[in-house]
């Protein structure tokens, strides 16, 4: 008997209800905000959404790692539903209420940071950024921060100053905030190693930026629109160290790599390093406007009365949602699924990387994966036509697929971790044939190549 499968491919992609309304986008929707994936959804489940055709997909886009806990869990509806029927907003500052002080409760007790700990909570993961930031200048009296090459912290102005890719984000956008220095990231396979970034950033202390005039150095344990680059262990305890050695704040961003998406609570936490601020959003509230900045109570009291705020910040549906979504993870293991999805696509990516030779590398931590195209092993040139070909041939396979990197040439995983085995499986097996399809004519090429070259 036949698996049952959740792929179901009723038109073409995209359909014709896909491309009308797409059509229509383009009237009156600003063409900045460009369409990634011609689909149009009319409803998700769990690890599936369905476009307005009727055609079922299985998403590793996860709303950009926004649904950790899946599309439309029940418990996650049902809590926004019964705030909504309560009240839906008061500004907190102006008409207090408990669910705030109850996120911020369990949220503070699970952040891997020794001593009391405090939160703030904001709309999206930019803002909890920009005001980790102000949290580090009122602590610190400094105005200068410190980040790095590769890393993505948003689009407001002082978070896309930090951000290091210049297309699309930032060309065309600047002047952008004074006193940002960025320094190398160390990474495994392009380099540089941990000992020469460490030295990056303390030569930087030398011959840019005076430790003294430096509040905060602000780092993602793994990079995540820069390609899902993995931080080595001792470049994290190198910036730690030179943190402590300044009184400079480490505030570690946790958007996308946090609720349980590396096979832990928190990525930070694979790393035995404790931060002083932390940035929260994307999957906090399963796709709900919702951020947060947790760190040590001292440093989070330090602005004056009012510095922090703003009229939407901690919105009670959303923490409501955020709330059911921490039931969730507890409830379901979300942490140890994590871990076993990643386990489980790891061993099959490192077997597509053996035979397919434009898979350059494959890293990440638990489920937060991705691999890296290239033109060839030798030169690690990157090939940004082959990772776009690849997530079209998926998507019209019927499983949706993301790009990241600074060269645009690395495909990532940021699944729901709700997903079944069975799904899974099904997914996994689409994306290979999609790199059959794309690479496998320039593969068995290779191989013969490297075969012809081979002493006899």
């Amino acid at each position: 008997m036949a698996a049952t499968r959740s792929i179901e491919l009723r038109t073409e992609i995209p359909g014709p209800r896909s491309r009308e309304v797409l059509e229509r986008k383009k009237r009156v929707i600003a063409d900045p905000l460009s369409i990634y994936l011609p689909v149009v959804i009319a409803e998700g489940r769990g690890a599936t959404l369905t476009d307005v055709d009727g055609n079922t997909f299985i998403d590793f886009t996860g709303g950009v790692g926004c649904l950790n806990v899946g599309h439309s869990h029940p418990d996650v509806v049902a809590a926004a539903q019964d705030q909504l029927g309560r009240f839906s907003h008061t500004d907190f500052t102006i008409v207090p209420y408990e669910i705030y002080v109850r996120l911020a409760e369990r949220l503070c007790a699970l952040a891997p940071i020794s001593g009391p700990t405090k939160a703030a909570f904001f709309n999206a993961g930019t803002e909890a950024v920009e005001n980790a930031i102000k949290f580090a200048r009122s602590y610190t009296n400094r105005p200068a921060v410190i980040a790095f090459e590769g890393g993505f912290h948003g689009r407001t102005l002082l978070s896309l100053s930090l951000t290091s890719k210049t297309h699309p984000y930032k060309a065309g956008l600047g002047p952008f905030a004074p006193e940002v220095y960025r320094v190398p990231f160390a990474q495994d396979y392009r380099g540089p190693d941990a000992r020469t970034a460490v030295d990056a950033l303390e030569r930087t202390l030398v011959t840019q930026v005076a430790a003294e005039s430096v509040a905060a150095i602000v780092i993602e344990p793994v990079q995540g629109e820069g390609g899902f680059v993995v931080a080595p262990r001792p470049f994290v305890e190198g910036v730690r160290r030179i943190c402590d050695e300044h009184g400079i704040v480490m505030v570690v961003d946790e958007v996308q790599t946090g609720f349980a998406r590396t096979g832990r609570m928190w990525a930070i936490e694979h790393y035995g390093v404790e931060p002083d601020l932390m940035t929260l959003a994307k999957s906090i509230a399963a796709g709900l406007p919702l951020s947060a900045t947790i760190g040590r109570a001292d440093i989070m009291d330090a602005p004056g009365d009012s510095a922090i705020g703003g009229t939407y910040v901690g919105n009670p549906v959303a923490q409501s949602a955020a709330l059911a979504v921490l039931d969730i993870i507890d409830d379901e293991r979300l942490v140890e699924r994590s871990a076993e999805i990643g386990e489980t696509m790891r061993a099959r990516m490192l077997l597509w990387q053996e035979r397919f030779p434009q898979i350059g590398d494959v890293r990440g931590l638990g489920s937060m994966l991705a691999i890296e195209l290239v033109a060839g092993r030798d030169t690690k040139e990157p090939a940004a036509h082959l990772a776009s070909a690849i997530v079209e041939a998926a998507a019209l396979r019927g499983l949706l697929l993301l790009t990241s990197g600074i060269y645009s040439n690395c495909i990532r995983v940021l699944v729901p971790l709700v997903i079944s085995d069975a799904e899974l499986d099904e997914a996994l097996g689409v994306w290979e044939e999609a790199l059959e399809a794309t690479l496998g004519a320039e593969a068995d090429v290779a191989v013969h190549a490297e075969a012809a070259a081979a002493p006899s």
